[in-house]
């Protein structure tokens, strides 16, 4: 399987995640499945909400983007493609960067932490890496290809 099929996988998965806390953080979802107990308070902490939107939001919107990117990169026009894999390279940095925020908020604002968010960062992480190996892997190509 190649990077773009697994980011895509990860970017789906993700998906689903943010989709489930933002149900919850629309109200259509009563209580969340929680092992750790502390991913409400997390979830209707004031650090939640973004600019006006769920933080769970934004992250549906950075997986549909890194989904609807990694499935572009498996078409053939784009499968060596440069700059498509540095646009993921890019979304998926950003993606740390932001979740690294969200991260310390959680240790050391609210005090707790959300299971879910835990899971949705190492699936941002996950995608920065093979971002990282996708994006070394089309320069190795570019570079035996232009001597």
């Amino acid at each position: 399987m190649t990077k773009r099929m697994w980011m895509a996988l990860i970017s789906l998965a993700g998906l689903f995640v943010g989709a489930y806390l933002t149900l919850y953080k629309f109200g259509f979802i009563g209580t969340l499945a929680c092992n750790v107990g502390s991913c409400e308070q997390v979830q209707t902490s004031r650090w939640s909400v973004f600019l006006g939107i769920p933080v769970a939001t934004w992250g549906v919107g950075f997986y549909i983007l890194m989904l609807g990117l990694s499935i572009a990169g498996l078409q053939p026009r784009f499968a060596e493609s440069r700059r498509l894999s540095l646009a993921i390279l890019l979304l998926a940095g950003w993606g740390v960067l932001f979740t690294a925020w969200l991260n310390y908020l959680e240790g050391f604002v609210i005090h707790a932490w959300c299971e879910w968010c835990l899971g949705s960062a190492a699936m941002v992480l996950l995608l920065f890496v093979l971002a990282l190996m996708d994006w070394r892997e089309t320069r190795d190509v570019e570079l035996l290809t232009s001597e």
